[in-house]
């Protein structure tokens, strides 16, 4: 599960890097047009949905997942369309657990897409595994009649399939639901937990090949590798800093605190490398949190501090005037700011250390995820800082 879910999130990079090469054409525009075009947000998405079997035999591949779930956010982070970068949601479903509704071919939405990565890691770290008939066709097509993929083709979509049952079983044909996903521009790519050449016998590599995806088989009870590095102390020093620039606002403000924190501890549970991948995650442009973090929100233009209410404020800014208010969020920003670019510098020289001490194939599923994604990206003319 820990590789499957890696997978899954490097192709979602991918995707979304996709739409960097399809709007080259040059137009005349006003220049009231111009201002609106520079202050606009980056509309294009990765948008992938990671489907994962929780059946009895795949505990090490959800144990993969939590482990390197912010290897992958990293990774995606430092993926560019051009000179922008894209925005990134997941969506979680799992499958082939008895404890599902039978009814619907013991499928569960977990989560629809979201690019709040603190959620993302919380619904990760709830699976738990039993077992149950795996429907691989019929999971595929909920995926694409439940989740909102959106019309917009510059949009990368993909879809990341992890289990080890015939990819033929269930009521509905995984061909007729490759050939819808193939319709909507989505791309399915399979991860057979198992043996290669079985998985080709049970059609996971069948499964990938419709809409031209990547199959791939990994051992999902393999162990994930950390190293650690002489740059790890520093860069968890500076976590806690970046989390006082946080200033939770509104309804949900403190109970999000309270899982930012959560999660810190749940990456800190694998290894301290871990806590310092999450760290990292946090200092790019993927970790956003405009539903309850006034600075992200006012930066995003999702708040506007004139218009704010004394109640949904946070007790240090409580009776404060308005421009009182600004001023302590900008304040907090500029921290923020410095502190992430902290992190990027120790990280470079972390990155550089574990690239001389790795073994080869240290994380087999890693590795191959990750040249899988970026080949695929090189055809959409991404590029990788």
């Amino acid at each position: 599960m820990k590789t499957y879910f890696k997978t899954l999130l490097l192709f979602i990079a991918l995707i979304g890097f996709t739409s960097c090469n399809a709007k080259n054409k040059k137009q005349h525009v006003a220049a009231s047009q111009i201002k609106a075009m520079y202050h606009e947000p980056n509309k294009q998405f990765i948008k992938v949905a990671l489907l994962l079997d929780t059946s009895n035999s795949m505990d090490g591949l959800i144990d993969q997942a939590k482990a390197q779930l912010w290897d992958i956010v990293n990774e995606l982070s430092y993926a560019k369309c051009g000179t922008k970068k894209p925005n990134l949601q997941i969506a979680l479903y799992e499958y082939g657990n008895d404890r599902l509704n039978s009814s619907e071919g013991h499928i569960r939405q977990v989560l629809a897409f979201s690019d709040d990565l603190d959620d993302i890691s919380k619904e990760l770290f709830s699976l738990t595994t039993n077992g149950g008939n795996e429907y691989c066709g019929q999971v595929i097509q909920t995926s694409l009649n439940q989740l909102n993929w959106g019309k917009n083709s510059d949009d990368l979509k993909l879809i990341f399939i992890a289990g080890n049952e015939p990819f033929t079983q269930g009521k509905v044909n995984y061909q007729d639901a490759s050939a819808n996903a193939k319709e909507k521009d989505i791309t399915i790519n399979t991860i057979f937990c198992g043996d290669y050449n079985q998985g080709i016998s049970s059609y996971w590599k069948d499964g990938a090949q419709l809409t031209h995806g990547d199959y791939m088989a990994i051992n999902q009870n393999r162990a994930t590798v950390h190293i650690a590095s002489p740059y790890d102390d520093d860069i968890l020093i500076l976590n806690q800093k970046l989390n006082k620039t946080y200033v939770a606002y509104g309804r949900k403000g403190e109970k999000k605190m309270a899982l930012q924190a959560e999660q810190d501890m749940n990456a800190s549970g694998y290894s301290k490398a871990n806590a310092v991948k999450r760290t990292v995650s946090k200092s790019s442009h993927l970790y956003k949190n405009k539903s309850w973090d006034l600075v992200d929100a006012v930066e995003l233009e999702e708040v506007n501090i004139e218009a704010i209410s004394d109640s949904e404020l946070p007790q240090e800014l409580k009776g404060k005037t308005k421009s009182e208010i600004k001023s302590y969020v900008s304040k907090k920003s500029k921290e923020r700011e410095t502190i992430q670019n902290k992190i990027k510098e120790l990280n470079n020289k972390r990155k550089d250390y574990v690239l001389k001490h790795k073994k080869e194939n240290t994380n087999g599923l890693e590795n191959a995820m990750t040249k899988a994604i970026k080949e695929q990206a090189k055809k959409k003319k991404y590029t990788w800082e």
